[in-house]
């Protein structure tokens, strides 16, 4: 389970993903609705309350609108109260990657797909135990694809 002292060492030591998607800026243009390429491609912020999957609640794995890497279990989903979909850990460790923002006068750690850069929302240190994360992320930037797999249990 990754903490916010995980998350902070990763910002500064990312690790590989699985694979890599890379497009040209007119393929993404093409591949994606204008809100989608404005969040995902271009850093953009959905409205808070706006969005398709800000209190959606059925079971599933969220994947990156762009590459369709799965990024978060609906399970892990949670009412922040924020007006954007909530989650306290993503798939696993490498699913996104992690960048200090400090645009409009702040310090925040920005969350990306690991695979093709996607910009998908930011991760703070508020959430629920037992990680206390709160990954603050975009409907846009996002899909809900499958099923989660059943818990294995413990050996």
């Amino acid at each position: 389970m990754q903490t916010w002292n995980e998350v902070i060492r990763l910002a500064d030591h990312p690790l590989p993903p699985d694979r890599r998607v890379e497009k040209t800026d007119a393929e993404w243009r093409q591949l994606l609705t204008p809100e989608q390429y404005r969040v995902a491609r271009q850093h953009g912020t959905e409205r808070a309350f706006t969005g398709e999957y800000c209190e959606a609640h059925d079971p599933g794995l969220y994947a990156c609108i762009c590459c369709g890497t799965p990024a978060y279990d609906s399970r892990t989903k949670f009412e922040s109260g924020t007006g954007w979909p909530s989650f306290h850990q993503p798939v696993k460790e490498n699913a996104v990657q992690y960048r200090k923002d400090t645009s409009y006068g702040m310090t925040r750690v920005e969350v990306l797909c690991n695979v093709c850069d996607a910009h998908q929302g930011h991760v703070f240190p508020d959430g629920p135990a037992p990680s206390r994360l709160r990954y603050c992320i975009n409907s846009a930037s996002i899909q809900l694809v499958s099923e989660p797999q059943p818990a294995q249990p413990a050996e």
